[in-house]
């Protein structure tokens, strides 16, 4: 199904009511169902990560879950792993086939998996169904991202990329919430995930058009992006998501563990992934307008520079709580923003058939950061330097990302 627009009803009468009629398009999209789909499609992507950061102190309890440390490692592992395949291919097939098939699709796997994983007997199963699980969750956020981003008003683009990603941090803070009300029964967290991820299908398959799809003769090939033109950008974009998600998934993954052997309560710890996240929601809005007004190349070095800092900062004891979850709050504003201006900045480097391709491959690749982080800090868990270690571990890479960064060519505003 192709959706019938504004513009072209209006290309007859020339490029003012064409250009009129694009913008008040446009903004009836972004108000409308497509912001509301996309939104909450990225929600399920945040709550399903943080679920598991949350229930692997239970699960790793002996007296509980009984699983090893090194088990859940692999868990989480195989899941990443999952995630960054689906966002690869997926992003393809939405450039390919359109926008509404594939997010069915990826919706789809992902609930029926999150719902088969509290049933499965061991590690191993546990680790194919969340394997499988994170095909649909990674393809769930780059064909979201191209919709928003090819419906943003002009010299919004940033803005219309960070909204559904405030979903994102909107279902970690559910999912820490979650945790702590669910206690011992961290199987309640799947289900609850899993079914709502059901009833969001129903209103996709209802509400959710097509975008319009790019004649054969003229679509491009998954290996454009290497093409002279893209090919420093597209290298560059790589490595600082890559960066990116070493902050991103190890902090969501293992941060309850690292304060927990810092000497606080399971409790509080918890709690400071729900600061840590609140802080992430503002930062969205905070760097959107940012790049938006001051170009998406400074910003985005100034957000990994002080997402650098302030890890460093963690890495300090703290004799106030208080200080403590400012300095929390105040690291969730750059880290995660940080991240979500990569896919921001392959709006502006890429046209527009190879956006959903694009962003998907910055995700994909990237996710091996989601997948090395969290394992590298993992095995800093299990063997008791995660704090402070992990710390240092995290302003590293965004330092990287930095100096990465500023080799990318400055893209056209948008």
């Amino acid at each position: 199904m192709t959706c019938i627009t504004a513009e072209a009803a209006a290309s007859a009468k020339g490029p003012t009511a064409l250009s009129t009629a694009a913008s008040e398009s446009t903004k009836f999209k972004i108000g409308g169902w497509i912001a509301t789909l996309c939104f909450l499609i990225v929600v399920f992507e945040g709550y399903d990560i943080v679920a598991l950061g949350a229930t692997i102190p239970v699960l790793t309890a002996p007296d509980v879950g009984g699983f090893s440390v090194a088990e859940m490692n692999w868990v989480n592992t195989f899941s990443l792993i999952g995630v960054g395949v689906g966002a690869a291919v997926m992003g393809r097939l939405a450039d390919r086939y359109g926008r509404r098939r594939p997010l069915l699709l990826a919706v789809l796997v992902f609930s029926i998996f999150t719902l088969a994983f509290p049933l499965m007997p061991n590690a191993f199963l546990m680790s194919l169904v969340r394997f499988i699980a994170g095909l649909g969750l990674g393809g769930c956020m780059p064909v979201a991202l191209a919709l928003m981003q090819e419906n943003a008003p002009v010299g919004r683009r940033a803005l219309a990329n960070n909204l559904p990603m405030v979903g994102y941090h909107l279902g970690a803070v559910l999912a820490s919430l979650a945790g702590k009300a669910a206690g011992i029964h961290w199987w309640s967290l799947y289900y609850l995930g899993g079914g709502m991820g059901l009833a969001l299908l129903v209103v996709l398959w209802f509400k959710l058009p097509d975008s319009e799809v790019t004649p054969a003769a003229e679509r491009s090939s998954i290996a454009d992006v290497l093409k002279s033109k893209y090919l420093r950008s597209s290298i560059g974009l790589w490595i600082a998501a890559f960066m990116g998600l070493v902050l991103v998934y190890g902090l969501n993954a293992w941060l309850p563990k690292i304060m927990s052997a810092a000497g606080y309560p399971v409790a509080d710890s918890l709690t400071m992934l729900f600061v840590l996240n609140l802080g992430a929601i503002a930062g969205l809005f905070i760097s959107a307008y940012a790049a938006d007004s001051k170009g998406i190349k400074l910003v985005s070095i100034l957000w990994f520079a002080a997402s650098a800092a302030f890890l460093l900062l963690l890495a300090v004891p703290f004799g106030s709580q208080v200080l403590l979850t400012a300095v929390l709050f105040v690291t969730g504003v750059f880290v995660f923003s940080a991240q979500c201006l990569m896919y921001v900045y392959a709006g502006h480097v890429y046209p527009r058939d190879m956006v959903a391709t694009g962003i998907g491959l910055a995700s994909g690749v990237g996710r091996f950061g989601a997948i090395i982080g969290p394992y590298l800090t993992g095995l800093m868990v299990a063997a008791g330097t995660a704090y402070p270690g992990a710390f240092f571990f995290y302003a590293g890479a965004a330092l990287i990302a930095v100096v990465v960064i500023a080799q990318i060519p400055k893209p056209k505003a948008a």
